[in-house]
């Protein structure tokens, strides 16, 4: 009662909207799929017709007309109907697989188009189920059920004319039932509709579950919480399987009904029939034609009952895929890059009065912020946790978008350029520093696919992993999924990747991080050979990147509270004190003496 209380709620939202999503992702192979129906209704006429022949066979036995004709008539009717199926089912298999990779294509582009915001607001997990699992419930629905559905229909209802044809009488039994049977699904649908959906949605957030467990299984292991992680997932897929399991209940009753209450007609059929015929109102040709197109109704209505229930999986699915809509996606991504360095003397980067939020209603991240990073020297970003560090770097890659003033790169205000001109003149190394799947090469080659041979060994080298790298049994060639990288390799690979050709800016968000002191060294004698022709700006969580910077910008509560050297915020800010003295743990760099405070 109560999946009926909710299918009822729900039917409107799953059925008709649904179905405009299914046929959104079907209609650029409307042709394809109006071919395939074509030849199932081929195929359909030719099963249609084969009752009809058999009956001028039965009729002709009692007379001396030739057998040969309709005979072959049925052969040929055999053979055009296996070879229509045959055709049609390698149609539907293109069209389904094409379906699924243009469904495909389309979730893809959307996510590499979104904002880095919006994706985070998903599970990977989540995300990833989109384009797998539901694209294959999309690709039965919106191929192989459409058609059959189609077919089914014109199935039944030239069956139907035919039983008219032949005795209306005998046709209100069989339509009776066909009649009861319809209103038992149209009560069915909806609940079987709303299971497949909570289903979906339970394998969704399993997938957003275990991958974010998967990616810190070191965390779960060492906390011993591998029997707690498992169970959380198991929860997701139970959960999952208890709706499935009451959409099998509620379809396996409607196919039981289906199939039960068509035999239950055809018997009634033969009763009436047999009576019809010992009374001389029906010849025992057109009964035993009857029955045969009784036998053929029941084929259409399992199929009914069949393909509409993988059509509202389908439809759930389709509704799914189509929530990525609300995905933001990236404003001002056309377009070519132009140039790759300013021509005229400008600072690097500016902040007017710039502030941000990541949501309207929230408090902003940054508020009313100016900045200059020079075309050449190093910038360190200092500050509390919350202080606006990363949301100035989120700025600055355009992941984030200021509310109000100017972000200006090379003199040329951000709102004139594409994203992509601004990042082609940026090289970003993120604090946890992934790699990405595939080998070293690709990835030391993906900021700068044009990047030569010398130009990865010299950033290798620069970050002291050239020698490394040419240990491995297959060098740049190895699979750094499938290989045992520690996290300090991963950073020098990340930091390698920025460096492959010179940035016109250099953003670190603190790449010394997990690196040794000879590496650290080597590191900070690469910043500072950039620095010397280019801009960098680090996000500086060690004493060492501080001391290195030539500007420092103390930041608090989303704003730049102080800026100087080390030397001059040591005797001016005393926020920056403080810090410095959480930095300086484990360095044995000395520091100069306050004089005064602030």
């Amino acid at each position: 009662m109560v999946d009926v209380q909710i299918a009822t709620a729900e039917k409107k939202k799953i059925t008709l909207p649904n179905l405009r999503v299914l046929w959104q992702f079907v209609r650029p192979h409307r042709r394809t799929l109006v071919l395939g129906m074509a030849l199932g209704l081929v195929g359909t006429g030719a099963a249609l017709a084969t009752p009809m022949v058999a009956k001028g066979v039965l009729d002709g036995l009692g007379s001396d007309a030739s057998l040969v004709q309709p005979i072959l008539l049925l052969v040929s009717l055999l053979v055009i109907g296996s070879l229509v199926l045959y055709l049609q089912w390698i149609l539907l298999g293109v069209l389904a697989e094409r379906i699924v990779l243009d469904a495909r294509k389309s979730i893809v582009r959307k996510y590499f188009g979104a904002t880095v915001g919006s994706l985070g607001t998903r599970p990977t997990g989540e995300l990833v189920t989109r384009v797998t699992s539901d694209t294959v419930l999309l690709r039965e629905a919106a191929s192989n059920a459409l058609v059959s559905i189609v077919n089914s229909v014109v199935g039944l209802v030239g069956a139907l004319i035919l039983m008219a044809v032949l005795d209306v009488v005998l046709l209100g039994a069989i339509a009776s039932a066909i009649i009861v049977i319809a209103v038992m699904f149209s009560r069915l649908m909806p609940p079987i509709a709303v299971a497949q959906r909570q289903s979906q949605e339970a394998v969704g957030r399993l997938g957003g579950i275990l991958d974010g467990t998967l990616r810190a299984i070191r965390t779960v292991k060492s906390s011993r919480a591998e029997a707690r992680e498992s169970e959380r997932v198991i929860s997701e897929a139970r959960t999952s399987a208890q709706h499935s399991v009451r959409a099998v209940k509620i379809s396996a009753l409607a196919w039981t009904f289906a199939g039960g209450g068509v035999q239950l007609a055809i018997i009634g059929i033969l009763g009436l029939g047999g009576y019809r015929v010992s009374t001389g109102a029906l010849a025992v040709s057109s009964l035993i034609a009857f029955l045969l197109y009784a036998f053929q109704v029941m084929g259409p209505v399992q199929e009914l009952a069949t393909n509409i229930t993988a059509l509202q999986a389908g439809m759930a699915a389709a509704a799914r895929i189509r929530q990525i809509d609300d995905l933001v996606t990236e404003v001002g991504q056309e377009g070519t890059v132009r140039s790759a360095r300013a021509t005229a003397p400008a600072p690097a980067l500016e902040f007017r009065s710039v502030t941000a939020r990541y949501a309207p209603g929230k408090e902003p991240a940054v508020r009313g912020i100016d900045l200059e990073v020079p075309a050449r020297g190093h910038t360190a970003i200092v500050g509390p946790s919350g202080a606006g560090k990363t949301s100035v770097f989120s700025l600055i890659l355009r992941f984030l978008t200021p509310e109000s003033g100017e972000i200006r790169l090379g003199g040329t205000p951000y709102d004139e350029l594409t994203i992509d001109e601004v990042r082609a003149r940026l090289s970003y190394v993120e604090q946890e520093t992934p790699v990405i799947p595939g080998s070293i090469r690709e990835n030391l080659l993906f900021t700068h696919p044009e990047a030569s041979e010398s130009d990865i060994w010299a950033a290798l080298e620069s970050v002291h992993l050239d020698s490394t790298i040419r240990a491995l049994d297959e060098g740049l060639d190895t699979d750094l999924i499938g290989s045992t990288v520690s996290g300090g390799q991963r950073q020098r690979i990340a930091l390698a990747r920025a460096i492959v050709r010179r940035p016109e800016i250099l953003l670190l968000d603190e790449a010394t991080a997990q690196v040794d002191g000879r590496t650290e060294a080597a590191i900070h004698e690469v910043i500072r050979a950039i620095a010397s022709e280019s801009a960098v700006v680090t996000i500086a969580h060690r004493l060492s990147t501080v001391l290195d910077a030539d500007t420092i910008l103390v930041m608090e509560d989303g704003v730049v509270r102080a800026r100087g050297t080390h030397d001059e915020l040591m005797i001016t800010d005393s926020l920056y004190r403080e810090l410095v003295a959480a930095l300086r743990i484990g360095d044995n760099t000395a520091l100069p003496t306050p004089t005064v405070g602030n």
